[in-house]
């Protein structure tokens, strides 16, 4: 059954046709069928916020389907986006273990589904289940092992530019062009102002060096697709 946002509806993550490797999607049947009795699907349109900062933590979401910016905004009101979930990905994990409020704000990019699990349900099968006191951690490790890795690309480049260039980089494939293919395609959904924010700048700068990038011809816009012409001239600019 498809849902009016073009979803494919699961009811749970044991018969889930959705399943691919990732944290809650690569657990044991067993385990997978306790977290679905222990869960709430639920679909959510873009622009749908599943918590926000500072709010008291209720439970972890994992992301079924779809693309999740998760944010945090600054004592002067500026929004910086931190990074972009994608499905298979859970959130909430590090303030329902701590017990303290949610540290960023989550907000769907697109029409998403969500599984929910509230914290007591989750505290008890973590105290229950070694696999999975095992899975929070790894999924613990390689939250903090991205932020340590793309924070200083992303927010200590030198120039607007640099932090730019990075970012339309970190998008791409590690491997450069293969078979002779000299441009990698990119689709996504993300606006000016979203950009903006990951990389702490403002809108205005954001258009003003794609436009600059568009002139040297390092990228082609194509409706909601951006090309990368010159990778090589990027990652020179990202340096």
């Amino acid at each position: 059954m498809n849902t009016p946002y073009g979803l494919e509806i699961t009811e749970g993550c044991a018969t889930c046709r959705l399943r691919k490797e990732g944290f809650f999607c690569s657990f044991s049947p067993e385990l997978l069928r306790a977290l679905g009795q222990a869960s709430h699907q639920s679909i959510f349109p873009a622009a749908a916020l599943l918590y926000v900062e500072g709010q008291s933590p209720r439970g972890v979401f994992v992301l079924c389907t779809g693309r999740v910016k998760l944010s945090t905004t600054s004592r002067d009101g500026r929004v910086l986006i931190l990074r972009i979930a994608e499905a298979g990905q859970i959130l909430g994990l590090s303030a329902v273990l701590a017990g303290k409020p949610y540290e960023l704000t989550a907000e769907t990019t697109e029409p998403c589904q969500v599984s929910f699990v509230e914290s007591e349900a989750l505290m008890k099968l973590l105290h229950q289940s070694g696999e999975l006191a095992l899975g929070s951690a790894q999924a613990l490790s390689r939250e903090f092992e991205a932020a340590y890795r793309d924070i200083p690309d992303l927010i200590l480049a030198r120039s607007s530019a640099g932090k730019l260039a990075r970012l339309l980089l970190s998008w791409t494939p590690d491997a450069g062009p293969e078979n002779g293919v000299a441009e990698v395609r990119i689709r996504s959904s993300l606006t000016h102002e979203e950009m903006a924010q990951m990389i702490g700048s403002s809108r205005e700068t954001v258009t003003r060096l794609l436009s600059q990038l568009k002139k040297k011809q390092f990228i082609r816009l194509e409706g909601s697709t951006l090309v990368i012409r010159n990778r090589t001239a990027l990652e020179a600019l990202a340096a």
